[in-house]
């Protein structure tokens, strides 16, 4: 089954923005589609607005806080209807299993962070601090779902950690999918172990204590407790130096298969990613080669090693 995906409309090139134009991602709309199912939404549109429309923006009205308005009439107000839409949409998207979310950027309804908000006294500065009405909602009923928006998936680093989420999130569904039991989530995790190492080896330590004592807790407000931490976890992109350390561990496995030589060439490998001369994939796939002649059942099973399909190409540019 493919992963469901919820997404601007105008990212996968739908005409909905206010000029009947669009912000078509070709990483979103070409490369991920043959993985994902997209669920589109505009909230503009979903509200009633036209197509064109008149340009909207978030404006500071102090007491009255942050308000959704027309950028040439302030009285022209849509707030409400934007907020009474996003609880409803968000709520139906909760139960829909979504594995992650692209958002169109500096959208006062869909932008994920660094929103431009006015100030109603008119002055042309204003603060890019403020986040789109409709994605607030989404990631306050979704914490854990992997929220990114479009421009910053041209940085190769945040594509791989979002597309990686992504892929994570929907093996957890679909570990769960028979129901959520101790067994599920105790294979689960057993499987990121090596990820966790590397994206945040602090929580990689405090969740094997969590998951090591999962008998003492109901396992619904367990599984709902990992699921946030663990998501949370992997947010944090893996750095060069916890890589390196996780190369090194997986290294340790062939100690005893490996002659001199075989052992050299990966250990130059290694060093060589660390110094920036390699990509991950280098010493990965000498690894991966390494694991297919001599096996090893633990890390077989290990989701660092391969993460989602190689087809996608994201560790090139890591």
């Amino acid at each position: 089954m493919s992963i469901k995906l919820g997404v601007s409309a105008c990212v996968i090139g739908e005409n909905v923005r206010f000029d009947s134009g669009h912000k078509r991602s070709h990483f979103v709309a070409k490369e991920l589609l043959p993985y994902v199912e997209f669920v589109p939404v505009c909230p503009e549109v979903a509200i009633g607005m036209s197509i064109p429309r008149p340009t909207i923006r978030l404006l500071d009205k102090d007491e009255i806080g942050i308000r959704l308005v027309e950028t040439k009439d302030s009285t022209a107000d849509h707030t409400e209807k934007m907020e009474a839409f996003s609880r409803k949409k968000t709520e139906q998207l909760a139960g829909m299993d979504l594995c992650g979310y692209v958002v169109c950027a500096k959208s006062p309804t869909c932008g994920m962070e660094r929103v431009k908000v006015y100030k109603e006294s008119g002055n042309a500065a204003s603060e890019k601090s403020g986040v789109g009405l409709y994605t607030k909602q989404l990631m306050e009923r979704m914490p854990w779902l992997p929220v990114e928006e479009d421009g910053r998936l041209n940085d190769p680093v945040l594509r791989e950690n979002f597309v990686f989420r992504v892929f994570a999130l929907k093996d957890l569904h679909d570990s769960m999918a028979e129901g959520v039991t101790r067994r599920a989530i105790v294979e689960f995790h057993s499987r990121y172990k090596l990820v966790l190492m590397a994206h945040r080896p602090v929580e990689y330590k405090s969740l094997g204590k969590y998951v090591a004592n999962i008998a003492d807790y109901d396992i619904d407000e367990f599984f709902t407790e990992y699921r946030m931490r663990f998501m949370k976890a992997i947010a944090h992109c893996a750095s060069k130096k916890n890589n390196t350390n996780v190369l090194m561990h997986l290294q340790g496995y062939f100690k005893r298969d490996l002659d001199k030589t075989a052992k050299a060439e990966l250990s130059n490998l290694i060093l060589a990613y660390r110094k920036g001369e390699m990509p991950l994939l280098a010493p990965l796939t000498l690894i991966n080669h390494h694991l297919q002649m001599h096996p090893d059942a633990y890390l077989s099973q290990q989701s660092y090693l391969n993460p989602y399909p190689n087809s996608l190409r994201l560790r090139y540019g890591l």
